[in-house]
């Protein structure tokens, strides 16, 4: 093959994004409620619950802890971006 028949670009792709990344706050809050629930579920041994309690304490806070997480990256966001035009919003009236 030929130099000539292979394009080559120096732009390199984006990896993949975490599944979570996109949820926004909804999706976290769902997270926080399924998490709360499989945790409920755990405690009640509940059919489907596996014998080691810990794994599935641990998945659970894991769950709620994404979607802790997520939420609050979400709402800190938003009220940034509501500041920022709080304050351009003044600046513009000072002029």
């Amino acid at each position: 093959m030929a130099d000539k028949d292979v394009e080559q670009t120096e732009e390199r792709g984006h990896a993949p994004g975490v599944w979570w990344a996109e949820l926004g706050t909804w999706g976290a809050v769902a997270l926080i409620v399924f998490g709360g629930v499989a945790g409920v579920w755990v405690t009640f041994r509940l059919p489907g619950t596996p014998e080691n309690l810990a794994y599935s304490y641990y998945g659970a806070a894991k769950v709620v802890a994404i979607g802790l997480v997520t939420v609050g990256c979400t709402l800190l966001g938003r009220r940034r971006a509501r500041a920022a035009a709080t304050k351009e919003a003044s600046e513009q009236e000072r002029v």
